[in-house]
């Protein structure tokens, strides 16, 4: 549907973000959506430790 091959596809996009955030906010929002990711990452790996085994039933 929304095929994004070609370079003039991604150029496009990126001077979307660049009108829309303006050039000095983009490097901070990429780097607090990355922090956000890595918080997500690890709450999940840490609710998968935290299940209990069904296989290890008392």
């Amino acid at each position: 549907m929304f095929g994004l091959e070609q370079p003039s596809h991604w150029l496009l996009i990126i001077l979307v973000l660049v009108v829309l955030f303006g050039a000095k906010r983009l490097p901070d929002s990429a780097k607090s959506i990355a922090k956000s990711l890595k918080i997500f990452k690890s709450e999940l790996k840490d609710g998968d430790e935290k299940k209990p085994d069904p296989d290890k039933t008392a």
